[in-house]
């Protein structure tokens, strides 16, 4: 089957996408765009976040097919010219460590900064919490997530 749809606003097609096959893989394998990691395939870690038409959803449980004609936005799609808010503040708190949870929490945490430009730290804990790190202890996440905040609020 052949799947269109839009990726971090640029239309993408792919060919012979087999019916199982999930968004994940078409993003990493078939796009070339590596950002959102493979890890748990169950939806269970986050790895995999993306944007669905809006929604943070985990690409592994996503059928590449629900994507067509739909709108697709990539930990690569968050970033312009150069880094994004979020992920300038994430690597200015020293949030990245191994860097395997950080695409899909840098878009869990830009869809969170959207939806609320001035979380609580309960705020944040809920917004980021179907992501999961093995490395950092969360602080350093919850530190990035607050300096985007405020820079956000300072129009930086």
């Amino acid at each position: 089957m052949r799947v269109t749809f839009t990726v971090n606003g640029r239309e993408q097609r792919a060919d012979d996408v087999w019916e199982g096959e999930s968004l994940l893989y078409v993003l990493r394998e078939r796009m070339g765009l590596p950002g959102s990691k493979n890890a748990c395939e169950q939806g269970e870690c986050g790895s995999c976040t993306v944007r669905l038409d809006g929604v943070p959803v985990c690409a592994c449980l996503v059928a590449a097919g629900q994507a067509e004609g739909r709108d697709v936005v990539t930990v690569e799609g968050l970033a312009g010219d150069g880094l994004s808010a979020v992920q300038q503040a994430f690597v200015d708190a020293g949030a990245v460590q191994c860097g395997f949870c950080t695409p899909g929490l840098l878009v869990a945490a830009d869809d969170l900064l959207e939806q609320n430009p001035s979380p609580s730290d309960a705020d944040i804990r809920e917004g980021l919490s179907g992501n999961l790190c093995r490395c950092t202890g969360y602080e350093k996440i919850l530190d990035a997530v607050r300096l985007a905040a405020a820079r956000r609020g300072e129009g930086a």
